[in-house]
């Protein structure tokens, strides 16, 4: 008798554990989702949040759609100053760049000043979003194929962000996938955006659509 009072205790003990090894589980996962949901929230912006409360104070554009390979894959024979060597906006990326200034033009988003890589798919790109003069920039050029050496770039590029940051205003950079992703850590498609601050050299990004 006292041999089935303990064994009976026994298994309630170890019942009650399991209760609640469950209910610590199921605490953990909901704690996860609750973490895993913030960061995703935390990591982009949709343009209606970015508007109601600006976040840093640059935002990186890549440019739009322009398939195919600089120089046809020759660096000898890029040149900077002719587009025939390089990559360009084909019509879906043309539309893609007048839509994107129609998008911000209307959120009513206005930026002190707009500079762009002098690559001609990014100053086509910022030409086409008729926001404003467009100021080429040599820190915003693309690093293909050792034309430009990407770290000298990035180093002038992050002595202009350090200007921006004590200056009022929003600030345009049309740039390339390999810039935008060196300095933020963020990968975006062609036409995608990024908003960056020069203070805290954090980002998020922009979802445009």
């Amino acid at each position: 008798m006292i041999l089935f009072k303990l064994e009976f205790k026994f298994k309630k003990y170890i019942f009650s554990l399991l209760n609640i090894s469950v209910s610590i589980i199921f605490c953990l996962n909901i704690i996860n989702i609750f973490f895993i949901s913030t960061f995703a929230n935390a990591a982009e912006l949709t343009l209606n949040e970015y508007t109601r409360k600006p976040y840093g104070n640059v935002i990186f554009l890549r440019h739009t759609l322009a398939p195919g390979f600089d120089a046809k894959g020759e660096p000898d024979k890029f040149k900077i100053d002719d587009c025939s060597t390089q990559r360009n906006l084909n019509s879906v990326g043309i539309d893609q760049a007048i839509e994107l200034g129609k998008i911000f033009s209307e959120s009513g988003i206005i930026f002190q000043k707009i500079y762009s890589s002098q690559w001609c798919r990014c100053l086509e790109t910022a030409k086409l979003l008729k926001l404003g003069r467009v100021f080429p920039e040599v820190s915003l050029n693309s690093g293909f194929r050792g034309i430009y050496k990407k770290e000298f770039s990035l180093e002038i590029l992050s002595k202009l962000l350090d200007e921006l940051k004590n200056k009022d205003g929003l600030f345009l950079m049309v740039t390339h996938y390999g810039t935008i992703s060196a300095v933020t850590g963020i990968v975006v498609d062609s036409g995608g955006a990024v908003a960056y601050n020069a203070k805290t050299k954090s980002s998020i990004e922009i979802l445009l659509k």
